[in-house]
């Protein structure tokens, strides 16, 4: 009963300090002076209130760089803020509010200077493909000396020249930045860029405009003669690789060139470009035979097929046997005009028993000759069957007898 009696005194007393501080608040009144909301970046920014009373209240002040707590000078109930370099050296929206009367808030806008200290500027991809659908991109970003970027649709002029063709276009900035899409000419070349904002240039860049793919294309042969002697050198040639808008292709393009023999097997030799014409070359077979070629750079073009024979030359295998048979003198090799083969010619020989191949030897000609000899230590004394074989050309000689 005691505790009930009490309740209405404390509410009491309660109700009392309530209307105290209510009363306290209305005595006390704070208002802003400080007419001025937007400001150039760098600019001293000082916010006055006037007071009822000359009590110190924090100030809460806040952007996108960071926050701090700002304490006044007082001069004749005259409340001072003075928002410090590293805010207000920044653009964009300051956020203000007294800590002891959260009513009393506001906000600034901080902006660019009307100046160009540097031109951020990126481009790329630095190759592009000529046709007039590729494109590099110009990327501006002009900022002033405190650098912050400058205000939306600033205008930045692009320039760029190429060939017999010079340009100027004006571009905007949009969320800091100022683009551009630059599309490629149908001829390959060099292109130089360049870009302007505020009476402050960039440096050159420069992109270079590639050919396109290649189309197709044709190949032709080449020889000292058309015998086939092992040794002579056929060389392979493209005419000038060109794209679909006539520009030559890059050095260095890869071509790949198949060539199909009679037997159906296939050969393979490469070249790369040099001013629009790859070349490669391909020894002469040691025997009779015509290849097939075609040329292709991989998945992109294809050339015509050309074919190219080539004259036996060897027409006749001599062979001398001695030393009980144990060494086999092949020889003279002779050319398409009775002289000896070079050096180099390769010939064959292989060693069968009861019709099973025993092993090959093979050799290479020095001076029209070659020569075999098969040891005791290897060969026992018996019937074999031997087998010469050289230029396409085979002659076999059974039931050679060993001692």
């Amino acid at each position: 009963m005691k505790h009930r009696k009490n309740i209405p005194l404390i509410f009491c007393l309660f109700m009392s300090l309530f209307a105290m501080g209510q009363n306290n608040n209305q005595d006390h009144t704070i208002q802003l002076l400080t007419n001025q909301t937007d400001f150039e970046v760098g600019s001293a920014v000082a916010l006055q209130f006037s007071s009822s009373q000359e009590t110190q209240s924090f100030m809460y002040c806040s952007n996108s760089y960071g926050t701090i707590l700002i304490s006044p000078t007082i001069e004749n109930k005259i409340l001072s803020y003075t928002i410090p370099d590293f805010i207000t050296n920044k653009s964009g929206v300051i956020n203000w509010k007294l800590v002891d009367d959260s009513s009393v808030s506001g906000s600034l806008m901080m902006y660019s200077k009307k100046e160009v200290t540097s031109m951020e500027t990126y481009i790329g991809p630095p190759t592009i493909e000529a046709g007039g659908t590729d494109y590099t991109m110009l990327v501006v970003i002009p900022t002033d000396s405190l650098d912050n970027p400058l205000p939306e649709n600033t205008i930045v002029t692009s320039s760029y020249q190429f060939l017999a063709t010079q340009k100027e276009e004006d571009i905007v900035t949009n969320n800091i930045i100022a683009y551009q899409n630059i599309y490629s000419q149908k001829k390959s070349g060099r292109l130089f860029i360049s870009s302007e904002c505020l009476e402050t240039h960039s440096k050159e860049y420069t992109i270079d405009v590639l050919p396109a793919i290649p189309t197709n294309f044709t190949i032709s042969a080449t020889r000292s003669h058309n015998y086939a002697d092992g040794n002579q050198i056929t060389s392979f040639h493209t005419s000038i690789l060109k794209d679909a808008h006539g520009n030559t292709v890059s050095d260095g393009t890869f071509v790949t060139f198949f060539i199909r023999n009679k037997k159906g097997n296939i050969l393979k030799t490469s070249g790369t470009t040099v001013q629009g014409i790859a070349t490669s070359k391909m020894i002469h077979p040691d025997h009779e035979d015509q290849w097939s070629i075609k040329a292709y750079v991989q998945g992109m073009a294809e050339s015509n097929t050309i074919t190219v024979a080539y004259q036996q030359v060897v027409k006749e295998v001599e062979t001398a046997f001695a030393k009980a048979n144990r060494e086999i003198n092949v020889g003279p090799l002779q050319s398409f005009m009775g002289q000896m083969i070079p050096d180099g010619f390769q010939v064959s020989l292989e060693v069968y028993k009861n019709e099973r191949l025993l092993t090959t030897y093979t050799e290479t000609s020095k001076n029209g000759h070659v020569s075999f000899e098969l040891m005791s230590a290897i060969f026992e004394n018996g019937i074999y069957t031997l087998k010469v074989k050289t230029a396409g050309l085979e002659k076999n000689y059974p039931n050679m007898k060993l001692w």
